[in-house]
């Protein structure tokens, strides 16, 4: 799972886009059974991007066996906000416990 993680975030950055944030949501169940699999691990990686590296990175997603399912969407100016907040928050909880 991380070599595909690794692989995808390397399009990414090899075309131009830049990560802002990269989560592992780690092994979860999945809402219903595809190709009669019933669990799955989870990623989210929040990137900035030009279009053209979007269609690149949903052909390199199909071509990839590993991955069963994906979604890319754009997000408005209210969903980047709250994005902001849930990683600051994030970044507060990880500080605090190392203290």
């Amino acid at each position: 799972m991380k070599e595909a993680v690794e692989k995808f975030s390397g399009v990414i950055t090899s075309k131009g886009g830049e990560i802002i944030n990269e989560e592992n949501w780690g092994l979860r169940k999945l809402a219903y059974p595809i190709q009669k699999k019933s669990t799955g691990f989870f990623n989210l990686i929040e990137f900035r991007a030009s279009g053209d590296l979007v269609k690149t990175l949903e052909v390199e997603y199909k071509r990839d066996e590993r991955v069963i399912r994906f979604l890319t969407t754009r997000l408005d100016k209210y969903s980047m906000e709250y994005a902001e907040k849930r990683r600051n928050k994030k970044g507060n909880a990880v500080k605090v416990t190392e203290e």
